[in-house]
């Protein structure tokens, strides 16, 4: 069984989608707060549809409650070569997420939605981080008017044009969204893994 765990998740239809995921491929969803809303939220509920019931779902309060609760994703944590049990991912990993081997009961780890992982988590476990190989801003055809439009206005957080949560004083707009990014970790987890049908 794959771990999935949500770092202070944001937007509750992805964790609604992602939940689904879960349940369809037999992952287990960790949750890890503080969260962006409501478990009760009717947005959770209406992605995650029928599929939320069946849910393998654990929820801590913060990532040290996650890591004393989970002393394998601990272990691995601090674990400095070879294959590991826990893949940090994050647009700043040097490896691709391809290039990693999974094996049951690997924990696929994402951050928030704004931010992402924690800047201290990543520079503290490099050889933990992958990313999933995507586009520059210049493939974008409105990159240049988005970098304007955001640079004039005050420095917040802001929705990139596929509804990413965005800080404009980054520089980078291009982003998968969480659910989507998870599913394409999930798949090649599965996929090393030998899922049955893969």
């Amino acid at each position: 069984m794959l771990n999935v765990v949500l770092v202070q998740p944001e937007i509750p239809a992805n964790t609604g989608n992602i939940g689904r995921t879960c349940v369809l491929t037999g992952a287990r969803l960790h949750l890890v707060g503080p969260m962006g809303f409501s478990l009760d939220d009717q947005a959770v509920r209406r992605a995650g549809l029928a599929y939320w019931e069946s849910l393998d779902l654990a929820v801590y309060d913060s990532w040290g409650h996650f890591l004393k609760e989970n002393p394998h994703a601990a272990d691995a944590l601090a674990q400095e070569e070879g294959p590991s049990a826990i893949h940090l991912l994050t647009k700043a990993g040097a490896r691709i997420h391809s290039q990693s081997t999974y094996r049951d009961g690997d924990y696929l780890v994402f951050g928030r939605e704004s931010q992402g992982l924690s800047a201290e988590l990543l520079e503290r476990f490099p050889q933990h981080c992958e990313r999933i190989p995507m586009l520059n801003d210049d493939a974008l055809q409105n990159a240049d008017s988005w970098h304007h439009e955001h640079a004039m206005q005050h420095p917040e957080l802001k929705r990139d044009i596929c509804g990413n949560f965005v800080d404009p004083r980054v520089g980078q707009i291009t982003s998968l969204n969480l659910s989507n990014a998870a599913a394409i970790v999930i798949y090649e987890a599965l996929r090393q893994t030998g899922y049955p049908g893969m």
